[in-house]
């Protein structure tokens, strides 16, 4: 006797092309309970990609501006997520910054300047991976920046997001959590894989050691910067499908696009 029992709407999934060829593609023996998570999260990416769509037009049609920051710690899926959510957009209405380090002219201008330059123009949507909460989290923690220039930044950074949010521009904070085991787990998988050892930097691999400082630092950011006018949404990440389908929820509810 089979140890699965699954629905009629199961077996339907089970029988869709997209089960067949993964459980083809699989070693023998691959859970079909697996699949049907995968595929069911597939359908669900579908749907929520269609309602992006919409999403997008609204912005495009009505001049609307909106900037989405996606934090977190190393590998915590916040490229992954973009990818995903910007999959089926139209690619002339939307721009993706990860910004490199500061040249030598950008570290001697105010912080955010380099910032400001890429929000977003009316109609477009932008997608930071990774923002100026550097400066909160990434920069202390690794001597990046010092301690006048942290404290600066923590005083200026709520009155920042106030003005430009003020001026009209639609601020939506993502920040993805994962636990230091599942940390650990992605960069071996990083390092095992030729195709993502690219990924992997001095910082990145001094993340685990760094752990409770880094946790010191968000927590930090997290009292000073949740505020009412421009909250963080937590993702618990450390499965990667229901953190981005939970990312394309929270920002399609929070934009008021009809």
């Amino acid at each position: 006797m089979s140890k699965y029992s699954f629905t009629d709407t199961e077996l339907k999934l089970l029988n869709s092309n997209q089960a067949i060829k993964l459980m083809l593609d699989k070693k023998p023996g691959y859970d079909p309970e697996r699949v049907l998570r995968y595929v069911r999260y597939e359908y669900e990416l579908e749907r929520s990609q269609v309602e992006l769509i919409k999403l997008q037009n609204w912005v495009t049609e009505n001049k609307k501006r909106v900037c989405i920051l996606f934090e977190g710690r190393d590998s915590a899926g916040k490229g992954g997520a973009i990818r995903r959510i910007t999959h089926h957009m139209n690619p002339r209405f939307y721009k993706v910054h990860a910004l490199p380090r500061p040249t030598e002219d950008e570290k001697g201008q105010w912080y955010f300047q380099r910032y400001i330059i890429n929000l977003p123009n009316p109609g477009e949507i932008v997608f930071f991976d990774r923002s100026w909460y550097n400066r909160a989290v990434v920069e202390p923690v690794n001597g990046f920046c010092t301690d006048d220039e942290y404290k600066r930044f923590i005083e200026e950074v709520n009155s920042f997001e106030s003005m430009i949010t003020r001026d009209g521009i639609i601020l939506v904070k993502l920040y993805f959590s994962i636990t230091k085991d599942e940390q650990a787990r992605r960069f071996a998988d990083i390092q095992e894989n030729p195709l993502k050892r690219w990924k992997m930097t001095p910082v990145d691999r001094k993340a685990q050691e760094l752990w409770d400082v880094y946790t010191e630092y968000k927590e930090k950011m997290f009292a000073h910067t949740n505020t009412k006018e421009n909250p963080w949404k937590v993702l618990k990440a450390n499965r990667k499908t229901k953190a981005r389908l939970e990312a394309i929820k929270y920002i399609l509810d929070v934009i008021p696009y009809e």
